[in-house]
């Protein structure tokens, strides 16, 4: 009996060791979190051709923004917000060809009260996205890295820079979409991939005039 006990506690034992092993070699954690996954979901008529339909009515508002205030009137910044977090939603835009370039992933705000609808604030401490253009200004290297600062030109986001809210990039982003799951959440900062950040960077350092960044809903 002692001889069977003295086994199994040994079989036990090895298996405690085995799986602790295994945890530790093969176990990969998510990626560090902004803030928890959103359950925000957009309405069913807000992908798709209303989106595109949408940008571009958005993007003639801009475009003639650009030209009367001295901005960059070959491309903008496009941010759709109706369209769910894990979806690109994040795009480049020709002005003058009327065209997309280039589209990724970003995060929205995660906002201080639990919603499954996303949420936008300009006050202090909102953790929430600010809707609104922007002014793409110089880059810096800050605690997630390469960013760049931004200046809201609307009453809708005219505390963003007080607030710290700037583009920059994070791991918890994504090169990919995986809707329809969501990505992270920031805390007001338009977030993207690192990879993502890095193509946005060509385009700003290019630019003889600031581009602009328009979040819109």
């Amino acid at each position: 009996m002692k001889f069977f006990m003295k086994l199994t506690a040994t079989v036990l034992l090895l298996l405690a060791s085995i799986s602790a092993l295994a945890y530790f070699l093969w176990y990969k954690p998510k990626p560090g979190h902004l803030a928890a996954k959103t359950t925000f979901k957009p309405k069913k008529d807000e992908t798709g051709k209303t989106a595109l339909l949408r940008l571009k009515q958005k993007a003639e508002i801009i475009a003639a923004y650009a030209k009367a205030h001295e901005y960059n009137t070959v491309y903008c910044f496009m941010v759709d917000m109706k369209i769910e977090s894990g979806k690109k939603r994040f795009f480049v835009y020709n002005l003058q060809k009327d065209s997309i370039e280039l589209s990724g992933l970003v995060t929205h705000g995660s906002g201080r009260v639990q919603s499954s609808e996303v949420q936008f604030s300009n006050e202090a401490n909102s953790l929430c996205t600010s809707l609104g253009k922007y002014k793409i200004g110089g880059s810096y290297t800050g605690k997630f890295g390469l960013a760049f600062k931004l200046y809201g030109l609307d009453n809708t986001n005219s505390k963003a820079f007080d607030r710290f809210v700037v583009l920059h990039s994070h791991s918890c982003v994504p090169n990919e979409e995986i809707a329809p799951s969501g990505i992270c959440e920031s805390w007001g900062c338009p977030t993207v991939a690192p990879a993502f950040l890095a193509q946005l960077k060509t385009y700003i350092d290019k630019a003889e005039d600031p581009i602009l960044l328009n979040i819109y809903y």
